[in-house]
Formats: C-alpha cells, sequence, structure tokens
C-alpha cells in the first residue's frame, strides 16, 4: 500500500492500547462528538476494529468506513500500517464527506459509547433501579477481590466496593454523574472509568442498569501471560480444570466474539446487507450458548465438589422473586410473555445464600419463557408453611409427563430438546444447590397443564425468648 500523505485531509497516531494519541480535524472533532477523548480508545467502532486489525496482525489496510457522531454522518477512506516507531498504528484519512444526520437526541452516539463499553470492559456487572448489585462477572485475576466481595455483598449500592476520584459526596449519586466517573478498585493498580447504561423506558434506569468498569491502561501481566513459557507438567484432570483454568481462557475471547457480532448486527459500525446482520445474530446466539455451557460446567464442579457448601443468609422470598422477574422481563417480553411476580410488600423470609437462590431462580424462570408459548403468563408465587419457606414457579407450556417429571432432574437431560439453547445442566445444579441449603427443588406437571417447579428453603422464623 503506498501511502499518499499530500492527499489526506487528516492524520492521526494510536498506541498498543488502540487509543487516539493525537489527531487532525476533522477525525478530532468525530472522536470528542462520539464520546470519546482525546487521548482515548477510539470511540468509532467501525475505525477501532480497523486499527486492532491492523496493530495485532501487523498489516497495512485501506477500507472506506462510515461511522457518525450525534450530528453528522460520514464517510472516509483510511489507510493504517503499523506504527514502525511505537506499539500501535498510523492512520490517514482521505475523501471526508459528511451528510447531517436526524438523531437529535444522540441515540446513535449514545449506542455506539454502550457497544465500545460491552466490547473493551473487564467487569460487567447487573444493577437493580437503586443501582444495588444483583449479579458480576469478570475474567480479570487483578479484580478477582472486588468480584468476591461484591457477590458477597448483593443487594448493596456498586459504589460501596470502588473509590470514586475526587468525589466526597453521599453515595450513592445520580446515576449520570456516575457514568463516565473514574475510580481506583482496591487490589488494582490501574486506573478506571465506569460505564452505566440505564435499562427501562419511559423513565432511564427505571428497571436497572448495565454496569462496565473500562480499564485507562493495559493490563500488562495479562498481556504477557498470553506469550508466557507453557506451564510444564501433567494435565489437570478436565473436571478440575474447568473452573479455575479451562473458563477463564474461553470466557474472553467468546465474550469478545458475542460483542463484535453483536456489534455487526446492530449495524454500529456501518449499514449492512440484511443477510450478514443475521449471520451476526447467529454467531452471537452461538457464543451466548457456549458462554452458558461454560458456566454450567464450572458450576457443576463445584456443586459436585465434596467440600461444597453455602453462605446461609436472611434473605427474603419475594424481593428475590421480584429481582429475578426484573432482569428476565425483556426476553419475557421479546416473546410476548408476562411475569406475574409478589407485589411489592408482600415478604417471605427463608434461610439461604442470596446469590444462589437468585441462580435457582433466574434458571427457572428462564426455562418458563423458553418453554411457555407465546402470549401466556409466568406466575411467581410465595408463601410460608410451617418452618418451609416456599415459591412456585408456574407457567402454560406443555407440561411433563411423569416419566419426564423423574427425569428432568437428571445431568445432562434434555427431555429430547435440541436447539434450544439449553445444556441440560440448570436443573440439575439448581437442585443440588436447593440441597446444599437445607431445602429442596421438586417438579409438578401434566402434559398439556404446564409445570410447577417448587423451590423450598427453611424459613426464617424468630426464636421465642424464653
Amino acid at each position: 500500500m503506498t501511502v499518499r500523505r499530500s492527499s489526506f485531509v487528516a492524520r492521526a497516531r494510536t498506541d498498543g492500547r488502540d487509543w487516539l494519541l493525537e489527531a487532525e480535524e476533522p477525525l478530532a472533532t468525530l472522536q470528542l462528538r462520539s464520546g470519546g477523548e482525546l487521548p482515548g480508545i477510539i470511540a468509532t467502532p467501525a475505525l477501532l476494529e480497523l486499527v486492532r486489525k491492523s496493530r495485532l496482525y501487523g498489516l497495512r489496510l485501506a477500507r472506506p468506513i462510515r461511522a457518525q457522531d450525534d450530528h453528522e454522518q460520514v464517510t472516509a477512506w483510511v489507510e493504517i500500517s503499523p506504527d514502525p516507531e511505537g506499539e500501535g498504528c498510523v492512520i490517514g484519512v482521505s475523501n471526508w464527506q459528511i451528510l447531517p444526520l436526524q438523531d437529535s437526541d444522540g441515540r446513535e452516539a449514545s449506542q455506539r459509547r454502550n457497544g465500545i463499553a460491552r466490547q473493551i470492559a473487564e467487569l460487567s456487572a447487573r444493577l437493580g433501579p437503586r443501582q444495588d448489585l444483583l449479579s458480576v462477572e469478570s475474567q480479570s485475576p487483578e479484580l478477582g477481590a472486588v468480584v468476591a466481595k461484591m457477590r458477597e455483598g448483593l443487594g448493596r449500592p456498586w459504589t460501596e466496593f470502588v473509590d470514586l476520584e475526587g468525589n466526597s459526596h453521599e453515595q450513592p449519586l445520580h446515576w449520570r454523574l456516575l457514568d463516565g466517573a473514574r475510580l481506583r478498585i482496591p487490589g488494582s493498580v490501574r486506573h478506571w472509568k465506569a460505564h452505566l447504561i440505564p435499562l427501562g423506558a419511559p423513565e432511564p434506569g427505571s428497571t436497572g442498569f448495565e454496569l462496565y468498569f473500562v480499564a485507562e491502561e493495559r493490563d500488562e501481566e495479562a498481556f504477557a501471560s498470553v506469550q508466557g513459557p507453557a506451564v510444564e507438567g501433567p494435565a489437570p484432570a478436565f473436571s478440575a480444570a474447568m473452573g479455575g483454568e479451562i473458563a477463564p481462557v474461553l470466557r474472553q475471547p467468546i465474550a469478545r466474539i458475542i460483542a463484535n457480532a453483536e456489534t455487526i448486527r446492530s449495524q454500529l459500525a456501518g449499514p449492512l446487507a440484511e443477510e450478514y446482520s443475521n449471520y451476526a445474530a447467529d454467531i452471537t446466539s452461538a457464543g451466548e450458548h457456549l458462554l452458558a455451557l461454560i458456566d454450567d460446567l464450572t458450576d457443576l464442579e463445584v456443586v459436585e465438589d465434596e467440600q461444597f457448601t453455602t453462605a446461609p443468609d436472611h434473605v427474603d422470598l419475594s424481593d428475590l422473586a421480584r429481582r429475578a422477574a426484573g432482569i428476565l422481563g425483556m426476553r419475557a417480553r421479546e416473546r410476548g410473555i408476562r411475569i406475574d411476580a409478589p407485589q411489592k410488600g408482600e415478604k417471605v423470609p427463608a434461610i439461604g445464600e442470596f446469590r444462589r437462590v437468585l441462580q435457582i431462580l433466574l434458571n427457572l424462570i428462564g426455562n418458563a419463557i423458553r418453554y411457555s408459548p407465546e402470549g401466556s403468563v409466568v406466575w411467581l408465587r410465595v408463601e410460608t408453611e410451617g418452618e418451609i419457606a416456599r415459591i412456585v414457579v408456574a407457567d402454560q407450556g406443555e407440561g411433563l409427563a411423569e416419566a419426564q417429571q423423574a427425569r428432568v432432574f437428571n445431568k445432562f437431560e434434555r427431555l429430547g430438546r435440541s436447539g434450544d439453547g439449553g445444556t441440560g445442566l440448570g436443573l440439575y445444579i439448581s437442585r443440588k444447590l436447593a440441597r446444599a441449603m437445607g431445602g429442596e427443588l421438586s417438579v409438578e406437571s401434566a402434559p398439556g397443564q404446564g409445570a410447577r417447579f417448587v423451590l423450598d428453603l427453611p424459613a426464617d422464623t424468630p426464636i421465642a425468648a424464653d
């Protein structure tokens, strides 16, 4: 590729993190109006993808790109080559053309920022409407300590687990003040930024938030380990290696595949023929299935360990049911299914581990949504019966015959289903978890009459005074 520097309308330079270190106009303005910073990670997905390929594979690339900020749609020709004097790339831009964009409220720019955050984040979490933690995931060993504390503190505001730089106000702050906030994470030497994506309409955040932690510096130890020497010695058994060694290695590349496919599917990098958008959707679905399988195999290793125990606590089954319904509400609405959850003010105290009970409910409700007909209802009912606290997840699906009920909790049991994204481990793991908490998971069903999955736990009854 011949670099015709005199024909470029703008030049730019990146580093080994794919940060735009310097850029000439109009590329600099596009970076800032797309929600990025200078210096900062490239905020145009199409350009970010090309720069990353050029850097990783040492290629010189020339491509047309289409991008847009919150004011204009831009088409341009870019030429990218690895920087001979650094770890990044040199960018040349020509044939810059702009058209007005009919997006006065900046939705497209916001979607692009969200897509970038999902792709490069090293920690992701799901929050409730009060920014309380519902779940948290990270494959970064550097963040292992804070992830463990967050999981122990589910139900508390996420801001309790990090240090917000330059902020002494009472927590939690309004989410708009926290979106983009710089923070320090205990146990990490790097600087981080929080990225909050509000869920719900018409009031953003009314059904919760997605939270992402994006590092401002590269993880040098992780980068070095990719090229490090192979570990000598005998290979560990598959079951013992799944959670500790194989799962972390697999999760990150699969998550990247899903993020890239979702960026393509949603056409954040520019218009795309419908068949290619459908291919990207298939890739996303397959990647999510692989991640689900990895998670289930990891949980399988945990629950089958002879030393496995849960951390009993005081929980409210009604509150957990509402949380689970909120997390899966969008999936249900996409299929026209309504989740009928317990009303606010209804309480059923129980003894169990918060995140494990939530895990069971997410599995049961997810199955009910998957196997129920469009336009049906999934009911969540709670009650206390003596020393038992109970929650029932009932659906209007096809139901289970007596022989199927006897097998439904078996390991890898699919009951003849295929292609539905399940792994055949969810109910087996859920029953193991229920029994580890001193409870039970059972099913009541009949063909054509739906299914009722019943989770029983020890009731949290006050101890009578002598």
